[in-house]
Formats: structure tokens, sequence, C-alpha cells
């Protein structure tokens, strides 16, 4: 939905949304090495569950704004009991082998993260008490004065995501 928008009605936004490695150091400095040269002030990212907290990472590396839809702020410790063969949650024909290492991975990626300033005001969370993956009182815990959109019910996938996609392009200000 993201990439049609962008693509209709906001052509001259340059679209990236990469098939990440497992390895978060990897699709951290993947993401990095993409948009080295973006201009930061235009810059904006999204992402949801683990796409969350690389997104939150993201904008605190580079002062830009992000979205993030039910975002992950607890990884290290969620994906600790993955280890082994995973299968791809946009495609279940495709596999990948979760690494003990990329935990740590993620730890150092969390801190990185937290140790920023935290310019709570470029971050926007839509985040859904429905949830069954991830706690909703972790997710608005990690966004203190951030703006937050908590909705009643919802699931992890955030099947309505339509009817906030409005909101999200408006709080990213795209051009």
């Amino acid at each position: 939905m993201v990439a049609e928008r962008v693509r209709t009605r906001h052509p001259s936004v340059e679209w990236y949304c990469p098939q990440l490695p497992p390895s978060p150091r990897e699709a951290m400095a993947m993401v990095a090495a993409h948009t080295a040269a973006w201009p930061r002030a235009e810059m904006a990212v999204i992402g949801s569950s683990l796409g969350g907290f690389y997104a939150t990472w993201v904008a605190q590396q580079t002062g830009c704004k992000a979205v993030l839809l039910n975002p992950a702020v607890a990884p290290a410790r969620d994906l600790s009991r993955h280890i082994g063969q995973q299968t791809s949650w946009h495609d279940p024909a495709e596999s990948f082998y979760f690494r003990p290492e990329y935990v740590d991975e993620l730890r150092a990626l969390d801190a990185q993260a937290r140790s920023s300033d935290p310019m709570p005001e470029r971050f926007f969370a839509i985040v859904a008490k429905g949830d069954e993956v991830l706690d909703w009182r972790e997710m608005v815990g990690r966004y203190p004065g951030s703006r937050v959109k908590l909705l009643a019910g919802g699931d992890h996938a955030l099947s309505d995501f339509e009817d906030h996609l409005d909101e999200v392009v408006a709080f990213l200000q795209l051009v």
C-alpha cells in the first residue's frame, strides 16, 4: 500500500524497500550504505515489527522521521527463542537460518539506538492493543513523548493499515 501510494502520488520520492538479510548488522549496514547520500531532513523510514526496531535505529542514526507499526522493542529477548531454521513471513516458501550471533547484533543495535538523542517528535507509532505477538504496553513505553496512536483492538499485522495510511503520509510530509 505504501509503495503504491508513493508511486502514484509522490513520484519524486525515492522508494527503497529491500529484502533485508537475516543478520541485523548486515541489514543496517546495507540500509546505511544505500541511504548515505540522502538528505536527512527529507528522509523518512517506516517499519513494522522488527522493521519498526530497524526504523528506530535508522532514525536515531540519521535524525530522520520514522513511522513505527507495532514495533519490536526488545527483539534480542524475543527472537532468542527462534534460533534455527525459519520461514519468511512474507513468503512461507522462503526460509533462512537465524543464527545465535544475530541476538548479539540486535543487542548492539539497541544499545546504539538508546544511547542516541531520542528526539521523540520524529517518531509516530501505531500500536494495536490486540497485537498477538508483542505487548502494546512495552511498545508505548519505548516512545515517551512521541506521537502514539493506540488502537483499541487490531492485530500484529495491522490488518486495517489502509485506514491509517493518510495519517502516516501526512506525518512524513511527503512531497
